[in-house]
Protein backbone atom coordinates (compact mmCIF):
# COMPACT_ATOMS: atom_id res chain seq x y z
CA UNK A 1 0.00 0.00 0.00
CA UNK A 2 2.58 2.52 -1.15
CA UNK A 3 -0.01 5.25 -1.75
CA UNK A 4 -2.19 5.03 1.36
CA UNK A 5 -3.56 8.51 2.07
CA UNK A 6 -2.42 9.89 -1.29
CA UNK A 7 -4.63 11.48 -3.94
CA UNK A 8 -3.86 10.78 -7.59
CA UNK A 9 -5.18 12.15 -10.87
CA UNK A 10 -4.87 9.99 -13.97
CA UNK A 11 -5.83 11.58 -17.28
CA UNK A 12 -7.12 9.45 -20.14
CA UNK A 13 -8.01 6.79 -17.56
CA UNK A 14 -11.09 5.45 -19.33
CA UNK A 15 -9.35 2.57 -21.09
CA UNK A 16 -6.04 0.92 -21.90
CA UNK A 17 -2.87 1.87 -20.04
CA UNK A 18 -4.54 4.83 -18.31
CA UNK A 19 -7.18 2.55 -16.83
CA UNK A 20 -4.37 0.29 -15.64
CA UNK A 21 -2.60 3.20 -13.96
CA UNK A 22 -5.77 4.29 -12.17
CA UNK A 23 -6.63 0.81 -10.92
CA UNK A 24 -3.03 0.12 -9.90
CA UNK A 25 -2.92 3.28 -7.80
CA UNK A 26 -6.27 2.44 -6.21
CA UNK A 27 -5.10 -1.09 -5.33
CA UNK A 28 -2.18 0.44 -3.46
CA UNK A 29 -4.32 2.80 -1.42
CA UNK A 30 -4.63 6.02 -3.42
CA UNK A 31 -7.85 7.92 -3.90
CA UNK A 32 -8.04 8.34 -7.67
CA UNK A 33 -9.56 11.02 -9.86
CA UNK A 34 -10.46 9.57 -13.26
CA UNK A 35 -9.93 12.46 -15.69
CA UNK A 36 -11.43 11.39 -18.99
CA UNK A 37 -13.27 13.05 -21.88
CA UNK A 38 -15.35 9.91 -22.56
CA UNK A 39 -18.04 10.06 -19.87
CA UNK A 40 -19.21 6.46 -20.27
CA UNK A 41 -15.75 4.92 -20.00
CA UNK A 42 -14.55 7.28 -17.28
CA UNK A 43 -17.60 6.59 -15.14
CA UNK A 44 -17.17 2.85 -15.67
CA UNK A 45 -13.58 2.86 -14.39
CA UNK A 46 -14.49 4.94 -11.33
CA UNK A 47 -17.41 2.64 -10.53
CA UNK A 48 -15.25 -0.47 -10.90
CA UNK A 49 -12.64 0.95 -8.51
CA UNK A 50 -15.33 1.76 -5.97
CA UNK A 51 -16.91 -1.68 -6.36
CA UNK A 52 -13.56 -3.30 -5.58
CA UNK A 53 -13.21 -1.35 -2.35
CA UNK A 54 -11.18 1.62 -3.59
CA UNK A 55 -11.94 5.33 -3.71
CA UNK A 56 -12.46 7.05 -7.04
CA UNK A 57 -14.39 9.82 -8.72
CA UNK A 58 -14.88 10.60 -12.41
CA UNK A 59 -14.34 14.15 -13.67
CA UNK A 60 -15.00 14.84 -17.34
CA UNK A 61 -11.86 16.55 -18.58
CA UNK A 62 -10.57 17.97 -21.84
CA UNK A 63 -6.82 18.27 -21.20
CA UNK A 64 -6.43 20.76 -24.06
CA UNK A 65 -8.63 23.27 -22.23
CA UNK A 66 -7.25 25.46 -19.45
CA UNK A 67 -10.75 25.94 -18.06
CA UNK A 68 -11.36 22.18 -17.97
CA UNK A 69 -8.01 21.34 -16.36
CA UNK A 70 -8.44 24.01 -13.70
CA UNK A 71 -11.86 22.54 -12.91
CA UNK A 72 -10.19 19.12 -12.65
CA UNK A 73 -7.77 20.40 -10.02
CA UNK A 74 -10.61 22.02 -8.10
CA UNK A 75 -12.66 18.80 -8.23
CA UNK A 76 -9.76 16.79 -6.80
CA UNK A 77 -9.49 19.20 -3.87
CA UNK A 78 -13.25 19.22 -3.32
CA UNK A 79 -13.56 15.43 -3.36
CA UNK A 80 -10.35 14.29 -1.67
CA UNK A 81 -8.71 17.36 -0.14
CA UNK A 82 -5.83 17.90 -2.56
CA UNK A 83 -3.48 16.30 -5.06
CA UNK A 84 -0.26 14.37 -4.46
CA UNK A 85 0.23 12.46 -7.71
CA UNK A 86 -0.48 13.16 -11.37
CA UNK A 87 -0.23 10.87 -14.38
CA UNK A 88 -0.48 12.76 -17.67
CA UNK A 89 -1.62 9.89 -19.85
CA UNK A 90 -4.34 11.42 -22.05
CA UNK A 91 -3.54 11.48 -25.77
CA UNK A 92 -5.00 11.19 -29.23
CA UNK A 93 -3.59 7.82 -30.27
CA UNK A 94 -6.05 5.02 -30.99
CA UNK A 95 -7.38 5.59 -34.50
CA UNK A 96 -5.22 8.67 -35.02
CA UNK A 97 -4.62 9.87 -38.56
CA UNK A 98 -1.31 8.80 -40.08
CA UNK A 99 -0.85 11.79 -42.37
CA UNK A 100 2.27 13.49 -43.65
CA UNK A 101 3.47 16.59 -41.84
CA UNK A 102 3.20 18.36 -45.18
CA UNK A 103 -0.44 17.49 -45.82
CA UNK A 104 -2.11 16.92 -42.44
CA UNK A 105 -5.17 19.08 -41.92
CA UNK A 106 -4.01 22.08 -39.93
CA UNK A 107 -6.96 22.14 -37.55
CA UNK A 108 -6.41 18.44 -36.79
CA UNK A 109 -2.71 19.08 -36.19
CA UNK A 110 -3.44 21.93 -33.78
CA UNK A 111 -5.98 19.85 -31.84
CA UNK A 112 -3.54 16.91 -31.78
CA UNK A 113 -0.75 19.02 -30.29
CA UNK A 114 -3.10 20.71 -27.84
CA UNK A 115 -3.97 17.31 -26.38
CA UNK A 116 -0.75 15.31 -26.81
CA UNK A 117 1.75 18.04 -25.95
CA UNK A 118 0.13 20.93 -24.10
CA UNK A 119 -2.27 18.81 -22.05
CA UNK A 120 0.46 17.61 -19.69
CA UNK A 121 1.52 21.19 -18.98
CA UNK A 122 -2.02 22.43 -18.41
CA UNK A 123 -2.79 19.60 -16.00
CA UNK A 124 0.44 20.22 -14.12
CA UNK A 125 -0.35 23.92 -13.80
CA UNK A 126 -3.77 23.01 -12.43
CA UNK A 127 -2.44 20.89 -9.55
CA UNK A 128 0.96 22.29 -8.68
CA UNK A 129 -0.34 24.64 -5.98
CA UNK A 130 -2.14 21.83 -4.19
CA UNK A 131 0.95 19.61 -4.41
CA UNK A 132 3.06 22.42 -3.00
CA UNK A 133 0.67 22.98 -0.10
CA UNK A 134 0.77 19.24 0.72
CA UNK A 135 4.56 19.21 0.88
CA UNK A 136 5.38 17.94 -2.62
CA UNK A 137 4.35 15.23 -5.03
CA UNK A 138 5.21 13.26 -8.13
CA UNK A 139 4.22 13.51 -11.78
CA UNK A 140 4.61 10.96 -14.56
CA UNK A 141 4.15 11.96 -18.20
CA UNK A 142 3.25 9.32 -20.77
CA UNK A 143 5.67 9.46 -23.69
CA UNK A 144 6.54 6.84 -26.33
CA UNK A 145 9.55 5.37 -28.09
CA UNK A 146 8.09 7.14 -31.14
CA UNK A 147 9.81 10.25 -29.78
CA UNK A 148 13.12 8.98 -31.20
CA UNK A 149 11.83 7.58 -34.48
CA UNK A 150 10.89 10.55 -36.63
CA UNK A 151 7.29 9.42 -36.28
CA UNK A 152 5.51 12.46 -37.66
CA UNK A 153 3.49 14.73 -35.43
CA UNK A 154 2.97 11.95 -32.88
CA UNK A 155 6.72 11.66 -32.45
CA UNK A 156 7.10 15.45 -32.31
CA UNK A 157 4.53 15.69 -29.51
CA UNK A 158 6.24 12.98 -27.50
CA UNK A 159 9.72 14.43 -27.99
CA UNK A 160 8.40 17.81 -26.88
CA UNK A 161 6.95 16.08 -23.83
CA UNK A 162 10.48 15.05 -22.87
CA UNK A 163 11.51 18.71 -22.90
CA UNK A 164 8.47 19.61 -20.81
CA UNK A 165 9.40 16.84 -18.37
CA UNK A 166 12.97 18.14 -18.05
CA UNK A 167 11.93 21.78 -17.69
CA UNK A 168 9.27 21.01 -15.08
CA UNK A 169 11.67 18.77 -13.15
CA UNK A 170 14.06 21.71 -12.87
CA UNK A 171 11.34 24.20 -11.98
CA UNK A 172 9.44 22.05 -9.49
CA UNK A 173 12.31 20.27 -7.77
CA UNK A 174 12.65 23.02 -5.14
CA UNK A 175 8.99 22.41 -4.26
CA UNK A 176 9.71 18.71 -3.64
CA UNK A 177 7.78 17.75 -6.77
CA UNK A 178 9.43 15.13 -8.98
CA UNK A 179 8.64 14.91 -12.72
CA UNK A 180 9.49 11.88 -14.85
CA UNK A 181 8.19 10.21 -17.99
CA UNK A 182 7.62 6.69 -19.29
CA UNK A 183 8.32 5.83 -22.94
CA UNK A 184 6.45 2.61 -23.74
CA UNK A 185 7.38 0.48 -26.70
CA UNK A 186 4.68 -1.44 -28.60
CA UNK A 187 2.10 -2.35 -25.98
CA UNK A 188 -0.80 -4.75 -26.31
CA UNK A 189 -3.77 -2.39 -26.16
CA UNK A 190 -6.74 -1.80 -28.41
CA UNK A 191 -5.29 1.59 -29.37
CA UNK A 192 -2.01 0.05 -30.55
CA UNK A 193 -3.75 -2.72 -32.45
CA UNK A 194 -5.96 -0.25 -34.32
CA UNK A 195 -3.20 2.27 -35.04
CA UNK A 196 -0.09 0.22 -35.89
CA UNK A 197 -1.45 -3.33 -35.98
CA UNK A 198 -0.19 -4.23 -39.48
CA UNK A 199 3.38 -3.29 -38.51
CA UNK A 200 3.62 -5.01 -35.13
CA UNK A 201 5.27 -8.26 -36.23
CA UNK A 202 8.01 -6.49 -38.15
CA UNK A 203 8.66 -4.16 -35.20
CA UNK A 204 8.92 -7.04 -32.74
CA UNK A 205 11.52 -8.77 -34.88
CA UNK A 206 13.91 -5.83 -34.38
CA UNK A 207 13.68 -5.95 -30.57
CA UNK A 208 15.82 -7.91 -28.09
CA UNK A 209 12.68 -8.97 -26.19
CA UNK A 210 10.42 -10.06 -29.02
CA UNK A 211 7.01 -9.54 -27.51
CA UNK A 212 4.57 -6.72 -27.01
CA UNK A 213 4.56 -4.97 -23.68
CA UNK A 214 1.60 -5.43 -21.38
CA UNK A 215 -0.41 -2.89 -19.45
CA UNK A 216 1.05 -4.38 -16.26
CA UNK A 217 4.58 -3.67 -17.55
CA UNK A 218 3.68 0.01 -17.78
CA UNK A 219 1.78 0.09 -14.49
CA UNK A 220 4.72 -1.38 -12.57
CA UNK A 221 7.07 1.26 -13.97
CA UNK A 222 4.65 4.12 -13.36
CA UNK A 223 3.96 3.15 -9.75
CA UNK A 224 7.67 2.93 -9.08
CA UNK A 225 8.27 6.45 -10.42
CA UNK A 226 5.38 7.82 -8.36
CA UNK A 227 6.47 6.07 -5.18
CA UNK A 228 8.97 7.05 -2.49
CA UNK A 229 11.19 4.27 -3.85
CA UNK A 230 12.06 6.75 -6.62
CA UNK A 231 12.55 9.71 -4.27
CA UNK A 232 15.90 10.61 -5.90
CA UNK A 233 14.68 10.19 -9.48
CA UNK A 234 13.50 13.23 -11.44
CA UNK A 235 13.81 14.49 -15.01
CA UNK A 236 14.16 10.89 -16.22
CA UNK A 237 12.63 9.29 -19.32
CA UNK A 238 12.19 5.59 -18.54
CA UNK A 239 11.96 3.32 -21.57
CA UNK A 240 9.66 0.35 -20.98
CA UNK A 241 10.11 -1.12 -24.41
CA UNK A 242 11.83 -4.51 -24.51
CA UNK A 243 15.02 -2.81 -25.70
CA UNK A 244 13.41 -1.24 -28.78
CA UNK A 245 15.39 1.96 -28.22
CA UNK A 246 18.80 1.87 -26.59
CA UNK A 247 20.08 5.34 -25.72
CA UNK A 248 23.68 6.15 -24.73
Amino acid sequence: MRFEGKVAIVTGAGRGIGEGYAKGLAREGASVVIAEIDEEQGSRVAEEIEASGGRAVFVRTDVSSEESTLALGEAAVANFGGVDLLVNNAAIYGGMRLDSLLTVDWDYYQRFMAVNMNGALLCTRAVVQSMTERGGGAIVNQSSTAAWMGAGYYGIAKLALHAITHALAMELGPRNIRVNAIAPGPTDTEATRTTVGPFIDSILQTMPIKRMGTVDDMVNACLFLLSDEASFVTGHILNVDGGQVMRP
